[in-house]
C-alpha cells in the first residue's frame, strides 16, 4: 500500500505550506487524482485520518478527492478517447501510438483554513 506514503509526502508539504502562511488549523485539502494514477482514494482515505490524527495542525483535516478521467490521443488521427474504456490502442485508426493526456495526476488542489480570528 503505497497509499501510507503518498500521505506522508501530502502532510509535509500542507504542513509547510501552513507554516509559510501562519496557519494553525487545516480544515481541508483537496486533491486532484487521475483514474489511471494507481492511487486508490478509499486506501488514501484510511490512511489519511490515522496519519492527520498525529499532527496538531491538521488533526480532524478532512481530505477531499476529485477523480480525473483518464484520457489518451492518438498521434496518427488525433482521436482523444477515454483510456479506461479502450486502452492504448485508439478506437478510430487502431494505431498503437497514444500518449496519455491526463488522468495520472496525484495533486493537491487546494489548502483550506478555517478563519484565523
Amino acid at each position: 500500500m503505497h497509499e501510507l506514503g503518498i500521505v506522508f509526502y501530502i502532510i509535509r508539504d500542507v504542513k509547510k505550506v501552513a507554516e509559510e502562511n501562519h496557519v494553525d488549523k487545516v480544515s481541508a485539502v483537496v486533491m486532484d487524482i487521475g483514474e489511471v494514477s494507481t492511487v486508490v482514494p478509499d486506501y488514501l482515505q484510511d490512511c489519511w485520518k490515522w496519519a492527520t490524527d498525529k499532527e496538531p495542525v491538521m488533526k480532524g483535516c478532512a481530505l477531499r478527492c476529485n477523480i480525473i478521467p483518464a484520457v489518451t490521443v492518438c498521434n496518427s488521427c488525433g482521436c482523444e478517447y477515454p483510456t479506461v474504456e479502450h486502452g492504448r490502442t485508439c478506437p478510430r485508426c487502431g494505431s498503437p501510438e497514444t500518449v496519455l493526456l491526463r488522468g495520472n495526476e496525484v495533486e493537491i488542489k487546494e489548502i483550506e483554513v478555517k478563519d484565523q480570528l
